[in-house]
C-alpha cells in the first residue's frame, strides 16, 4: 500500500508558502484490482458524516421518529446520487449521446450539486409521504445539514486542483500546475464562451468562497433556528436565499459551468437566481401573514406517552450518573485512606 502518491504544488499569491496538495490518499492492490483512494471522495464522506451527526442530533431534540429518518437518509443519498448524475449527464447530453456506458461511471466525476439537491429532495419527499413525517421540517433540518456538507465538501475540489475560477490579481489568487494545465489544454472551449483565461495568472479560489459561504450561512440559519423560528419551512427557505446567492455570483466566476444549449447562460446561475427570487417572495409573505395574525410555533414533535422523552430527563439522568461515579470514587479513596491506615497501625505494632 502507498500513501500519499500524486501531488502539487499550490501557491496563493499573497503569500510567500507553497503548499503541497495532494490529490490521492492511498493506492493498493485488492484481488489483481488496483484502488485508489482520493482525498476528493475522503473529504465529501467526511462532509456528509458531520451533516448526518448534525441532522440525526436535531431529529432527537424534534421528537422525529429516528427510524423513518434513516429512511430518509437511505433513499435520499440514492436520490442524491442519481439526480446529480442525471442532471448533470442532460446539460452534457451532446457527448454522453455517444458515450452511452459512461453515464453510470460517477468515480469520473460528473454530478452536479443542484441534480443533487432536487433528487434527494424529491426522494425524501416520497418517503414522508409513505411515513407519515413532515416534510418541511424535513426540509428545515435538511437545509443545515446540506450547509454542512457543501462546506466541508468544496474543499474536495481544492485537493482536486478544479472548480475554480477566472483569473485574478487578488492577494488570495491561486494557481498550480494542475490548474495551468487545465486552462492551457481548454482554451478552444473558453473561446467559445467567450472567456479569456491565461494559464500563467492566478485564479479564484472559487472552492473557497462558497465553502465560507456555506459555513456563514449555516451560523446564520441555525441563528434564526434558536430565537427566530416561526413556521415550517422557515429555514430551506432562507437556504434557498443564502445558497442561492453565493451560487448566482460565484457560478459567474467559474470556468466549467454547465450552459442552457449553446448560450452563454450558465444553468446553476439562472436556476439559482430563480431559486433566490421564489424563496424570498414565499418568505416574506409567509412572515407578512404571521405578523397580522401570530401562531405559536415549535419545532417538537408531540409522541404518545410511552414514547414521548424529554431532554431535560436526559441531561438529569447524565446527572445522576455523574453523581453516582463520583460516589464510587469517593468511597474507593476512603477504602484506600482505611487500608493504609491499617497498614501503618500493624507496622509500629510490630
Amino acid at each position: 500500500m502507498q500513501f500519499l502518491t500524486d501531488y502539487t504544488a499550490v501557491k496563493f499569491t499573497g503569500l510567500d508558502h507553497i503548499f503541497n496538495v495532494y490529490s490521492t490518499l492511498c493506492e493498493f492492490t485488492v484481488f489483481g484490482h488496483e484502488v485508489t483512494v482520493k482525498f476528493y471522495g475522503v473529504i465529501i464522506a467526511f462532509g456528509f458524516l458531520l451533516a448526518v451527526l448534525f441532522g440525526g442530533r436535531m431529529a432527537y431534540k424534534w421528537k422525529l421518529d429516528l427510524n423513518k429518518m434513516l429512511d430518509i437518509l437511505l433513499f435520499g443519498t440514492i436520490g442524491g446520487i442519481v439526480g446529480a448524475r442525471l442532471y448533470y449527464v442532460a446539460f452534457e447530453w451532446d457527448y454522453y449521446s455517444r458515450h452511452l456506458s459512461e453515464i453510470p461511471q460517477i468515480w469520473e466525476g460528473g454530478l452536479a450539486i443542484y441534480g443533487g439537491l432536487i433528487g434527494g429532495i424529491l426522494a425524501a419527499f416520497l418517503v414522508c409521504r409513505h411515513n407519515g413525517l413532515n416534510f418541511l421540517k424535513l426540509l428545515d433540518l435538511a437545509g443545515m445539514s446540506f450547509l454542512i456538507g457543501q462546506g466541508i465538501g468544496r474543499w474536495g475540489n481544492y485537493a482536486n486542483q478544479e472548480a475554480f475560477g477566472t483569473n485574478t490579481t487578488m492577494p488570495w489568487g491561486m494557481t498550480s500546475d494542475k490548474v495551468a494545465s487545465y486552462i492551457s489544454s481548454h482554451q478552444s472551449e473558453f473561446a467559445e464562451k467567450g472567456i479569456t483565461m491565461d494559464a500563467s495568472v492566478p485564479v479564484h479560489p472559487t472552492f473557497l468562497y462558497e465553502s465560507l459561504w456555506c459555513i456563514a450561512s449555516f451560523i446564520i440559519i441555525y441563528i434564526i433556528c434558536k430565537k427566530a423560528y416561526k413556521f415550517s419551512g422557515q429555514l430551506i427557505l432562507c437556504y434557498g436565499i443564502l445558497y442561492g446567492a453565493e451560487r448566482a455570483v460565484v457560478e459567474g466566476l467559474r470556468t466549467d459551468s454547465l450552459y442552457i444549449g449553446t448560450t452563454s447562460l450558465r444553468v446553476s446561475q439562472v436556476l439559482s437566481m430563480v431559486l433566490v427570487l421564489i424563496c424570498a417572495a414565499i418568505l416574506i409573505a409567509k412572515l407578512v401573514e404571521l405578523k397580522k395574525h401570530p401562531v405559536p410555533f415549535s419545532p417538537v414533535e408531540t409522541l404518545p406517552a410511552e414514547l414521548d422523552y424529554s431532554l431535560e430527563d436526559e441531561k438529569a439522568e447524565k446527572r445522576e450518573k455523574s453523581r453516582q461515579v463520583k460516589k464510587a470514587k469517593e468511597a474507593k479513596n476512603k477504602m484506600l485512606e482505611k487500608k493504609q491506615k491499617e497498614e501503618g497501625k500493624n507496622g509500629s505494632d510490630s
